[in-house]
């Protein structure tokens, strides 16, 4: 799978889980399958992404659905 197909699948992954409205596991899911691939394990937003979850900024399911669409 190259870097954009597996992109996608990560953030389909984690939209399930946002459409449920379990956004723990939808941050837990993008940032776990992030890291299976080379070319996004490293991706600095997911550091980012760290910081914002833990301050309460992806507690709506619109918020969290904005940062995982928002990956390039």
């Amino acid at each position: 799978m190259d870097r954009e197909e597996h992109l996608q699948w990560c953030k389909d992954r984690a939209m399930e889980y946002v459409k449920t409205g379990d956004l723990t596991q939808a941050f837990a899911s993008f940032s776990s399958d992030m890291s299976k691939h080379k070319e996004t394990k490293d991706h600095a937003a997911l550091h980012l992404g760290t910081q914002l979850m833990f301050s309460g900024r992806l507690s709506t399911p619109e918020s969290m659905e904005e940062w995982i669409l928002g990956f390039n």
